[in-house]
């Protein structure tokens, strides 16, 4: 039984239950399977672990852990100085194992963390008060800290264990009685609670995780998870492995699997995640797939997945891998005997795929150097917040380093905003984005609704541009004009026919905003005072490094390119441009144009 073993035997048992995992997408990946390397250490990937790590500890001596007369408002990178230190000091091959200098960091870093834990076992951050799930994500460097200093079992360090299984077990009361936020706050206890039960077993920890899992793991068909977010599919994909570990519960993993092979789909050739779908802050964000790197690593061994040995490796040859994973991993490597092997699989992959998300309204198409996503899939109805996915950017098209980072369209009508789809509908190989925008007027009251004093209830009118006091639930609309956008889109082997169709009251502004990455150098169109382009006819081009990306030809009508965001922004003096060198074509309703990017 669990409780009469140690955590690493229990990884060794468990491990072997997950033989049998699902193996997704294999008919796409090449069927390429070798079991010669199976078991064997990857013995230069723990050289350079370790010496990265090293590095990273001398940086942690050089400095203070904290500032002095500033609290701590972030406890995840003082965390992880102490799993990157007890790496260090556990490991025979390190040049800080054993090392004074480095316990007495240690200690000084476990005082601080007990110091500022709360009696109820929980750290603030941010604005987050006694945050459980906060505390949790603290917990996923804390235990494995620990559990490489129980590796070596240096006595003198007896007295730091003890700190950090009091620091353990305080959090671990917070982890049976808190609540979370959002939705990946679940299994992040959950996963806090495993790692904690693995070190002082408790059946309430077990208890308490059930108590989570049995509200069901939502994930869609098309492989995601409710927030459909790079950042936290990374954060839960990790969290169910901690899980179907050291639980015993490889069925965990079959959810995983599915989502591994989304984000496949999802990553970029340099390593850029696509985000536009997410429900969360990094719809509007820049982030890379290494994130996934240990997800990825641990399920290729386990899975035998071409597929991920693929992800792994191109991973590894991300600038990020030696700035960002290779400095903080070393810990999690020697806690997880799977992590240190050899991938027994070559990473073979086809580098032309089309995949169509049905449920998120997103595309996928690969063909050679050109990459493209097309997306519809808002929430409605639109609104700005946290949980909702509101990105207006329906079109992204690159070739090596030339990036078209969005296409977007806007119209004047109403000062409704962008054009956000209202789904897609996929025709062999066109894709249709259709939305519809009513824009109300509004009829004097009845008699039976005036009030003398005309205080009427404050309430947001019907199309939700604006609040007043107008009573607009009791009130007739009429004027209504709508408008109705189509953009077909047809790719043919990596070039897109686009098919721009907007109608309804005449003379509205209509503006193509193009996007491309900052620092390219555009050609073909005509800049105003402002490092604005308009394509007025004829085609442009993007270049930056070895590629180039042609598009138009172009329209233009109007130069009026500002305020292109709804009220919901302006008001506030908001906006949605990003930076990059923005190129525009511009016409009124009715609204015809035809143009090709490739």
């Amino acid at each position: 039984m669990m409780n009469q073993m140690s955590r690493g035997e229990f990884l060794r048992l468990s491990g072997l239950t997950l033989a049998g995992a699902l193996v997704s997408d294999l008919a796409f990946a090449n069927d390429f399977i070798s079991n010669n390397n199976a078991g064997k250490e990857d013995i230069q990937l723990m050289k350079k672990l370790i010496l990265s790590n090293d590095g990273k500890v001398k940086t942690i001596l050089s400095k203070p852990l904290t500032e002095p007369g500033i609290r701590i408002s972030n406890f995840r990178p003082l965390a992880n100085a102490i799993t990157v230190m007890s790496a260090s000091i556990s490991n025979s091959k390190s040049e800080f194992y054993k090392s004074k200098p480095v316990a007495d960091k240690l200690n000084e870093a476990i005082d601080v963390m007990l110091r500022e834990q709360y009696s109820d076992g929980t750290l603030d951050a941010g604005g987050n008060r006694q945050s459980p799930p906060d505390t949790a994500f603290v917990l996923e460097y804390i235990c494995p800290a620990l559990v490489v200093l129980n590796l070596d079992k240096q006595k003198d360090l007896a007295e730091l264990r003890d700190k950090l299984k009091k620091f353990i077990l305080n959090a671990g009361e917070a982890m049976i009685t808190g609540g979370v936020h959002t939705p990946n706050h679940r299994w992040v206890i959950s996963a806090a609670l495993a790692n904690i039960n693995s070190l002082f077993p408790d059946p309430r920890y077990v208890q308490r995780i059930d108590q989570w899992l049995a509200e069901g793991i939502y994930m869609n068909d098309d492989g995601h998870y409710s927030e459909r977010s790079g950042i936290y599919s990374a954060v839960i994909d990790k969290a169910l492995i901690t899980m179907s570990q050291l639980l015993n519960r490889p069925q965990l993993l079959d959810i995983v699997n599915k989502n591994l092979t989304t984000y496949f789909y999802y990553t970029e050739p340099n390593g850029d995640l696509v985000t536009v779908d997410s429900k969360r802050q990094d719809q509007f964000m820049n982030i890379k797939v290494n994130k996934f790197y240990l997800q990825y690593r641990y399920m290729a061994i386990r899975t035998k997945n071409p597929m991920y040995a693929y992800m792994v490796s191109l991973i590894e040859g991300l600038p990020e891998f030696t700035t960002d994973i290779l400095p903080d991993s070393l810990c999690f490597f020697m806690e997880n005997e799977e992590l240190r092997k050899e991938i027994p699989v070559e990473g073979k992959v086809a580098n032309d795929f089309e995949k169509f998300f049905a449920f998120s309204n997103l595309a996928r198409i690969r063909r050679g150097k050109a990459s493209i996503t097309l997306f519809g899939g808002n929430d409605k109805p639109l609104q700005i917040v946290s949980g909702r996915s509101s990105n207006p950017n329906f079109l992204m098209y690159r070739k090596g380093d030339s990036v078209l980072k969005y296409m977007r369209l806007s119209t004047s009508f109403f000062r409704m905003g962008y054009f956000s789809s209202d789904g897609i509908v996929k025709e062999g190989n066109k894709y249709i984005l259709k939305e519809t925008k009513e824009g109300d007027y509004y009829q004097p009251l009845a008699a039976e609704f005036r009030k003398a004093d005309g205080d009427y209830k404050l309430s947001p009118s019907p199309d939700g541009r604006f609040w007043n006091k107008m009573d607009f639930e009791s009130r007739t609309i009429s004027n209504v004009k709508k408008q109705i956008t189509v953009i077909e889109v047809v790719e043919n082997n990596g070039a897109l026919d686009i098919d721009f169709k907007v109608d309804g009251p005449p003379n509205v502004e209509v503006t193509i905003e193009m996007c491309f990455k900052e620092g390219s150098n555009i050609t073909g169109a005509t800049a105003d005072d402002k490092k604005n382009y308009f394509l007025k006819s004829g085609i442009g081009q993007v270049s930056a490094g070895a590629e180039s990306i042609q598009f138009g030809p172009g329209k233009c009508e109007h130069l009026n390119v500002d305020n292109l965001d709804s009220e919901e922004y302006t008001y506030h003096q908001g906006t949605l441009r990003t930076s990059g060198e923005h190129v525009y074509i511009t016409g009124f309703t009715p609204f015809r144009h035809k143009m090709t990017i490739s």
